[in-house]
Parts: structure tokens; C-alpha cells; sequence
């Protein structure tokens, strides 16, 4: 005699409540009952990797209006839509980015390339070039009449200038702005001459950029061609600190949420993070570029940043993570001289040697337009699962894993083969040296050679 056990079940748990309910399903919840749970789960992290990188489509627009190179950029504060860009041509254009089109177009704003622009409120709008001239705008001039004429746009006022100027800033919150060429200026709007002279008494530098800090305003940095980086406070009205590093640096960009964090566009392909307390190396060090760094720019989150290079491309970095960020290119575009965040941290801008200004979602999978409650969940279970999954090896292939053009690829091959053979050539100098007389030095504190006060 055999006994069989039987597994019975209640007929009604498995049937609908009220005529037209949905037949209700059961679910063990139980992990360990549950042998290919995680197998499942993996396949499913791996399937939403794939799908982020099929979706991975960053380009939006490209806006015209410039005849060469796009030298810089420029948003309006307390604006999500309104930008402006400088280029070689010396046209100056306020785009709508809403609307993909130009607001203001002044053909001739300067006389050769505009080396510089920053907006000094919400509606006046500063520009600088090699003419030697600094110029302040109205942009409701145009506004006011549709795009206007614009070789009948005046500029409001006029500051003449001894030098070329390769860069402009204005304060905060006071009626003024500094400009940087041989020497670092201050000027006051209501005069015509600059008020103040911070250049470091033994620089024989051309100053290439300068920045304000965001949030203790009277703080300027500036970086030169002699390889300088200079902090300078207005209220004294000399330089405090400066440091000679080991490349020029190109491009400067305060963090907007750690006010004494910079970031440093290098020409030796890198970008560098310092904390402005301690000089002497850099916090952190982003590389990806195989060509010189010409730009960058902070994301208003204080989270990410973009940067743009002498290889023509664009790359969106993550605060703290140095290596694999997103790489954005075109067959047409150019060595690309100026990058943006726009205010609400969804799209980047580039302006690059074409003449164009172009438009880019900073996280390149992202659905534009409406969406539904289902696909939202369904984006953020995709996005968990790929979290949680990152350190399985093949979610974080598919994941880091981005098709740049061919010469960008066999730069980068030449790039990693070359800093093999100066590992390999250090080493074997360290090991038939006597013990202790080549140390080994950190690659952090290559950066810096020496601290000036």
C-alpha cells in the first residue's frame, strides 16, 4: 500500500471575488524558494543596460548664426531658455533654446574675435574682444521688436582698453566686472577706466581666463599662459595665492555647491579638481581626453560637469568619478573651443571650430516630451536594477562601453601605450638605482611644481 500526499487548494483563492474582478495571482515572496530569482533579475539588469545604450541618442539641435569658430558662451541667470555665444567672426547671438532660434544677432559687435562674454543682469549682456573694447548690450532692444535689425543695435556703453582681451566676469552682485589680458582688471560699470590692477608683481603672464566665485564673491581666479592659477580678493586688491603646475591650463569653472572646489580644463588632457585650502595637489583627476582640454563647465547640481577638447568631443563627467564618462561627437563637428550646462541641468552646449552651437541632452538616454506613470516606473526599476547590478562585469561593459570616432580610438590606443612605456621606463629606473633614491611619486602630486606668495 502506497500513500500519496496530495497538495489541495481552496478553488475560491484562486478565482475572482465579484464577477469582473481580475483573477487575482499568487506570489511567493520568499527568496529562497525562489532558485532563479537572481538569475532572472541579472538577465534583466543586463537587458536594461542594453536598452539605456540603444537609447543613447544625446543630439537635439544645432544652432546657427556664426560665420567661424564659437569662442564662448554664456547663460542668462534666472533663465532656463536664454544663452549667448561669441565667435571668431566677432558676431554676437542670444538664442532661444526653447524655441531653437536667435533673439538677438548683432553681425559686427566687435571688430575681429570675441574673446569674452557674461551677462550683468538679467537683461544686459557684456562682450570683450581682441578690438581692444569692452562693450555693454541691451537685449530688450531686440526683443521688443522681434529679432530686429541688428547693425542698428548700439551698444549701451563702451569701455576702451590699452590690450586684447581674452576674458570677462561680472560680480555677483555689485556693479562690476574684471577682465583679463596682460594684466587682471577691475572695473566699475559707471566709469570708463578700470579701477583696480591685481596682477601678481612678478607676472609676466598673459592671463587666458578668469572666473568670480560664486558664493564669496569678491574671490577671483584666474589662470595664465606662464601655467599659473591665481586667487586674488578684490577687497584687498592684490593677488593672495598663486601656484606654477606642471601644463597650462586652459579653462576655469567654480563648483556652484562647494564654493571652495575649482576645476581646471588642462593641456595635458586632463581635468583637475582643487580645493582652493590646499594648493599643493589636486583632489581629483579626470581622464578620458587624448587631446588638449579647451573647456569645461559645472552643472548647477554641483554633481556633473562638461568639457570639451581639442579631440572633437564633448564629454559629461560625474562629481568624483575620474575615467568613463559620456562622450558625445558628430562627423561634422570641429575642435570644440566652449562647452555650457544650461540652468536646469538637462542639456549641454557646445560650440566648436564649425561655427555651430550645439544641443545635448546630459544623459543621453533620456526620453524628451511626456511620460506616462508605466513607462516612469518602468524607467526607475530599469535604472535600480542597473544600480544594483554595476559591478557584475558584464552590466558594467555594456555600461562603460562607448563607440568614438576612429581617430579619437587610435589616439587614445597611442595614448595608453605610451604612458605604459613611461611606467615600464620608471620602474626599471627605481629598480637599478640605489634603495630610497628614486621614490616613486604619486601622480597627484606631479600636477603641482610650486606654491608662490
Amino acid at each position: 500500500m502506497v500513500r500519496i500526499s496530495v497538495l489541495q487548494h481552496a478553488p475560491s483563492s484562486h478565482l475572482p471575488a465579484r464577477p469582473g474582478d481580475p483573477t487575482p495571482t499568487s506570489r511567493n515572496l520568499d527568496p529562497l524558494l525562489h532558485p532563479f530569482a537572481r538569475a532572472r533579475e541579472r538577465t534583466r539588469a543586463v537587458n536594461a543596460a542594453k536598452i539605456e545604450r540603444i537609447f543613447a541618442k544625446p543630439f537635439v539641435a544645432a544652432l546657427g548664426g556664426h560665420g567661424e569658430a564659437v569662442e564662448t558662451m554664456a547663460r542668462r541667470p534666472e533663465s532656463l531658455t536664454v544663452v549667448a555665444s561669441g565667435g571668431w567672426d566677432g558676431a554676437l547671438v542670444v538664442h532661444d533654446l526653447s524655441q531653437k532660434s536667435a533673439v538677438m544677432h548683432i553681425e559686427a559687435a566687435h571688430k575681429g574675435k570675441i574673446s569674452g562674454i557674461c551677462f550683468a543682469d538679467e537683461h544686459r549682456l557684456l562682450s570683450c574682444g581682441v578690438d581692444r573694447n569692452i562693450k555693454l548690450w541691451d537685449t530688450r532692444q531686440v526683443d521688443e521688436n522681434g529679432t530686429g535689425p541688428s547693425e542698428t543695435t548700439k551698444p549701451l556703453s563702451i569701455f576702451p582698453g590699452k590690450s586684447a582681451f581674452n576674458s570677462i566676469d561680472h560680480h555677483r552682485s555689485d556693479p562690476l566686472f574684471a577682465t583679463a589680458s596682460t594684466t587682471v582688471q577691475v572695473w566699475d560699470e559707471t566709469k570708463s577706466a578700470p579701477i583696480s590692477n591685481l596682477t601678481f608683481p612678478t607676472s609676466t603672464e598673459t592671463v587666458t581666463a578668469l572666473r568670480f566665485n560664486l558664493s564669496e564673491s569678491s574671490v577671483l581666479a584666474s589662470i595664465g599662459s606662464d601655467r599659473t592659477f591665481t586667487l586674488y580678493d578684490i577687497r584687498t586688491g592684490k593677488a593672495e595665492r598663486r601656484v606654477i603646475m606642471q601644463m597650462r591650463s586652459n579653462a576655469l569653472s567654480w563648483s556652484p555647491t562647494f564654493p571652495t572646489s575649482v576645476l581646471l580644463a588642462s593641456e595635458d588632457h586632463n581635468l583637475y579638481t582643487f580645493d582652493v585650502r590646499s594648493l599643493n595637489q589636486p583632489t581629483q583627476i579626470y581622464k578620458g581626453h587624448v587631446a588638449a582640454v579647451t573647456s569645461c563647465d559645472w552643472s548647477p547640481t554641483g554633481l556633473e560637469f562638461v568639457s570639451g577638447g581639442w579631440d572633437r568631443t564633448v564629454r559629461v563627467w560625474k562629481e568624483g568619478v575620474g575615467t568613463h564618462p559620456e562622450v558625445y561627437h558628430t562627423k561634422r563637428m570641429q575642435r570644440v573651443t566652449s562647452t555650457l550646462f544650461t540652468a536646469d541641468s538637462r542639456f549641454v552646449l557646445s560650440g566648436s571650430d564649425d561655427g555651430n552651437v550645439r544641443m545635448w541632452k546630459a544623459r543621453a538616454s533620456e526620453k524628451l516630451g511626456v511620460i506616462d506613470t508605466r513607462e516612469r516606473a518602468a524607467i526607475e526599476y530599469r535604472d535600480s536594477l542597473k544600480e544594483r547590478w554595476k559591478f557584475d562585469p558584464e552590466v558594467s561593459r555594456i555600461s562603460r562601453t562607448r563607440h568614438v570616432p576612429q581617430p579619437v580610438y587610435k589616439a587614445a590606443q597611442l595614448k595608453r601605450t605610451m604612458l605604459e612605456a613611461r611606467r615600464v621606463k620608471e620602474e626599471r629606473r627605481r629598480k637599478h638605482t640605489r634603495a630610497g633614491e628614486n621614490k616613486p611619486k604619486a601622480e597627484r602630486k606631479k600636477v603641482v611644481i610650486t606654491e608662490q606668495s
